[in-house]
Parts: structure tokens; C-alpha cells; sequence
């Protein structure tokens, strides 16, 4: 069975050591996401429907929103994957470049000697659940080579750095909208659909033109957000926490958490430390 390592919050995102042996479902994320291999056997991942490996040699890079997957070389005895969500502004901030959007290049990053350095180096604090000073130091250093990689020898205009995902139609502004205030309900797309002034064809095709994904996927996104956040800022039970994102029963919850994250909930709670 998959397990976590460890899972540390801060203002920098997520950073997490995850042993993986499942395939996780289509999935995406708000964060720049960075996976590295840091155990085990190569895996492999499909992002926006283009595999890559994840090996020694390469990690991958994700964008905000963009749909991925994950399917495991070793379904036995699992590998062990550094897994970096990266706050935007954090990263921004830091690199004193608010004005650009957090925004990679392209999706396969190279483990240069540098970059493995940096992997190696963020692994053992977060393994020795040593969270000093001089993990958010290493941690930048670490986006930010990948971030530089990312836009080396990238065709076009290098002024996609600044592209933000915009949602220009306002019916489809509407519809996330209602998901977000009704993701208690036990949801039918169908009916987003209708009170967003949409057919149900015309609202899919739609949104995956506008957010690059399909509506299933964000909303899954929203619940997925909602239930970390409940699960490392609570005390909630796992049950209600179902419950409140529509769920009928824990163990339903429980599946749709782990096909996303690789991990049980009680799992990610017990695994993780929260700063303030």
C-alpha cells in the first residue's frame, strides 16, 4: 500500500516524500507540481496526454491546471517520489519577479548535477523532519533551477513566462462559481450546466476550452483542496469531512482521496506537519 513519508505545509506550498505502488487518476492542481524519483524503480507519467519518464535522469514539471496521472513501475514494492507543490507568490516573491506568472517551459526537467544536489538535500530535511531555516533556501533553489531549465532551447515566444489562465466566457465563470459554493451537494454537472445557461455539450466543450480541463477534473480539484485543508487545519473526523464535500460514507471519500494523492487521508493527516 502506498504511504507518505512525510508532508510538510508552509507558505512555499507542499513538499512531500510519498512511496507510490497505484496508478493515481487524472488529476490537477492550482500549484506548479515537481516530482522526482528519489527510490526506486522508473515510473512513468502522462501530462496533457504526453508521457514522461520519471527516473534518475529525468523529473517532471507541471503546470497549474494542466491534467496528469501517475503510473507506477514497481506495483509491489512501490518507489519513493519527492513531490513539490509550489505556491506562486512564494516563488515569485522571493525571485522578486511579481510581475511574471509561475509558469514552466516544458514538462521534462533534466536531473542535472545540480538539481540532483538540491533534490538530495530537500529530501533528507524533509526525511529527518528537519525544518530549518535553511529548507525554504534549498527548496527555492531547487524551483528555480528546474523554473531556468524549464525555458532553456523552449520554441516561441519566451513572453509565454507571462501568460496567466484567463476565463474569458462568463457563463463558464459562472459555473465554477457554483461548483465552489455547492460542492456539498451531492453535485449533478448537468444541473451547473443548465443554471450557468448552458446545454450540457456546449457547456463541456466550454470549459475545457477556457480552463484546459474537464469539469469532472476541476471540481475534483476543488474537493481535493478543500479536503487537505480540512484534514492538516482540523481535528475534523474523516467522515464529516466526506460529507461536506459529497461523499456518502468514508470509504467512498477514502477511495476518491486516494486515487488522487496516492494516499489515505488518515494516511496524509497522520503524515503531516503544518507551519504557521
Amino acid at each position: 500500500m502506498s504511504n507518505a513519508l512525510a508532508v510538510y505545509h508552509g507558505p512555499f506550498g507542499r513538499a512531500s516524500i510519498y512511496r507510490l505502488d497505484k496508478p493515481l487518476a487524472t488529476h490537477a492542481h492550482r500549484e506548479g507540481h515537481l516530482i522526482f524519483l528519489v527510490g526506486g524503480t522508473e515510473s512513468t507519467q502522462d501530462i496533457s496526454c504526453v508521457n514522461y519518464p520519471l527516473s534518475k535522469q529525468f523529473g517532471t514539471a507541471v503546470n497549474a491546471w494542466q491534467p496528469h496521472d501517475f503510473i507506477p513501475g514497481d506495483t509491489v514494492n512501490g518507489s519513493y517520489f519527492l513531490t513539490l507543490y509550489i505556491n506562486p507568490a512564494w516563488f515569485l516573491e522571493l525571485g522578486r519577479n511579481a510581475r511574471s506568472a509561475f509558469r514552466f517551459g516544458r514538462n521534462s526537467i533534466e536531473v542535472t548535477s545540480q538539481i540532483g544536489r538540491l533534490v538530495q538535500m530537500v529530501t533528507s530535511l524533509l526525511m529527518e523532519h528537519d525544518y530549518n531555516s535553511m529548507f525554504d533556501g534549498y527548496l527555492y533553489e531547487l524551483v528555480r533551477e528546474c523554473f531556468d531549465q524549464s525555458w532553456q532551447w523552449v520554441d516561441g515566444d519566451t513572453d509565454m513566462r507571462n501568460d496567466w489562465v484567463t476565463v474569458s466566457d462568463f457563463r463558464i465563470r459562472k459555473s465554477m462559481q457554483l461548483m465552489k459554493e455547492r460542492l456539498g451537494d451531492e453535485l449533478v454537472l448537468d444541473t451547473i450546466a443548465r443554471d450557468s445557461g448552458l446545454s450540457r455539450p456546449h457547456f463541456y466543450k466550454l470549459f475545457r476550452q477556457n480552463i484546459g480541463l474537464t469539469p469532472n477534473i476541476y471540481l475534483n480539484t476543488l474537493r481535493m483542496e478543500t479536503s487537505i485543508n480540512r484534514l492538516t487545519q482540523t481535528a475534523d473526523p474523516i467522515t464529516s469531512i466526506g460529507l461536506d464535500i459529497g461523499f456518502s460514507s468514508q470509504a467512498s471519500f477514502t477511495r476518491f482521496f486516494t486515487s488522487n494523492s496516492g494516499i489515505a487521508p488518515t494516511e496524509y493527516r497522520r503524515a503531516t506537519t503544518l507551519r504557521p
